[in-house]
């Protein structure tokens, strides 16, 4: 079998998943520019309507965070719904000169037949080995493993793709944030608020941490972002960082929050490093995917999943 090389485990921090405003965006990239984070994903990924920073300005905060030391990844949208989208990822993909996530696989087969590397986001939903062979061979160096999976299917297909491939292919796992659950052409924001998709008046602004969904018993279910549903915890897998780099992880992705960040880098950093003291789960964290348990669960355990 042959030898794969992977680099030392790093900390990625994902695209914003909420609808900020343009100052609000830069401000949170200049805080975390100096930060512990190795990895930085830019664009959005939700909404084609949500224009506060041109593709140009992208850009230019691509430019400054590449010059501070990070290595900067443009991210796709995970759902496209129309021949002008289409035709904003296809101008994405050829004139980005960083690597580009592909959310969709329109974005993997406009990179693959470029002839350009890539990074497999969460949303190209790769289930298993084969998939992610195929995916490699189109041209990915990394992929983020869907995050409904558990850790046991995790070191299966880690396992078997080493089995099988001779190239190496990083491993990247969502590790805290609201979970990306699904996507929608309808806009649950809007309909909420008793307005149309198309004239939703950028009401996304209103909550920088999405509408949260109530059951009937008034539990938080979920939270709803414009057209994306997300898990109404916080998925936290600070605890399972051990486990994760014996199986082989490469990458811990962190996604942004409205406040507190600072803080939740610096713990993952020093988890990485095997320096953190303390593991615990936050009161409104989740992790029951990672033991194959409904996502919503807490399992409090330290040991192998």
């Amino acid at each position: 079998m042959a030898i794969i090389e992977h680099n030392p485990a790093r900390l990625s921090l994902g695209p914003i998943q909420f609808f900020w405003p343009k100052q609000k965006v830069l401000d949170f990239y200049e805080s975390v520019k100096n930060s512990a984070v190795n990895i930085i994903y830019l664009g959005e990924t939700v909404c084609s309507k949500r224009r506060q920073l041109r593709p140009e300005e992208w850009l230019e905060v691509a430019a400054m965070l590449s010059a501070a030391g990070k290595d900067v990844v443009i991210s796709s949208m995970a759902l496209l719904m129309s021949e002008s989208e289409l035709n904003a990822l296809k101008s994405l993909c050829n004139r980005s000169e960083f690597v580009i996530e592909a959310n969709d696989l329109a974005a993997v087969n406009i990179l693959a037949n470029s002839g350009k590397s890539f990074v497999c986001g969460p949303t190209t939903n790769i289930y298993n080995a084969r998939t992610l062979g195929l995916m490699q061979r189109q041209g990915a160096i990394r992929w983020v493993m869907p995050v409904e999976l558990s850790g046991a299917t995790l070191r299966d297909i880690i396992c078997s793709n080493q089995k099988e491939s001779g190239a190496a292919i990083e491993t990247e796992v969502f590790c805290y944030g609201h979970l990306p659950l699904a996507y929608s052409a309808r806009c649950f924001t809007a309909r909420h608020l008793g307005l149309s998709k198309d004239d939703c008046q950028f009401r996304c602004m209103d909550y920088p941490e999405g509408l949260p969904l109530f059951s009937q018993e008034q539990q938080q279910l979920f939270n709803i972002n414009g057209i994306q549903t997300q898990s109404a915890a916080v998925y936290n897998l600070l605890s399972q960082i051990p486990d994760m780099l014996k199986m082989g992880v490469d990458v811990f992705r962190i996604s942004p929050r409205e406040s507190g960040i600072g803080e939740v880098i610096e713990r993952f950093h020093q988890a990485i490093r095997g320096e953190g003291n303390e593991l615990s789960l936050a009161d409104d964290s989740c992790n029951g995917y990672w033991f194959g348990e409904p996502g919503m669960a807490v399992v409090q355990s330290l040991g192998e999943s």
